[in-house]
């Protein structure tokens, strides 16, 4: 029955002890417990705080990825088209210069051909006066073999040149 109904003094010697350790709690105990209990809490609200911000630089990551990548899309195909364009201004340039120059190589063969069409004339008129003044002068001597024949012949020219300068 004791347990049930302790004693004064047993009462009062648990008090002071209780009390004691009370102190002792409350002095250096509590403090310490709350300390800890406040650096915890620092650390989690830390945390879920730098959580958070890389939470926020992972969204703007993703954003400015897309945004590069967009871009670099804009100058791959700017610059496929810049190199299309290039490739058909070449190829048009090559295209116009292949044709002057097979203007020029007929110009020039035409004009070799035209120069060459006229030596050849010039020497087939120079071959034919040369055969006519050949001509002439058998046909002249076979008919002028005597004198009363060239003095015939030499007045006909006569009168053939006096009657052309009248004209």
């Amino acid at each position: 029955m004791q347990l049930i109904t302790p004693d004064f003094g047993l009462l009062f010697w648990m008090s002071l002890v209780f009390l004691v350790v009370l102190f002792i709690l409350w002095k250096w105990g509590f403090p310490a417990i709350v300390k800890m209990v406040n650096d915890r809490k620092a650390y989690i609200d830390d945390s879920l705080r730098k959580a958070h911000e890389a939470n926020e630089r992972l969204t703007n990551i993703k954003i400015e990825s897309e945004s590069i990548l967009q871009e670099a899309r804009e100058k791959q195909a700017l610059i496929l088209k810049e190199a299309a364009a290039t490739r058909d201004a070449i190829v048009e340039q090559a295209q116009e210069k292949a044709r002057a120059e097979g203007n020029r190589l007929i110009s020039e063969a035409k004009a070799e051909i035209e120069s060459q069409k006229r030596a050849a004339i010039s020497e087939i008129r120079a071959q034919v006066a040369e055969l006519s003044v050949k001509v002439a002068e058998k046909v002249l001597r076979k008919q002028l073999d005597n004198n009363e024949k060239q003095m015939d012949f030499i007045d006909r020219m006569l009168d053939e040149v006096c009657t052309s300068d009248k004209k």
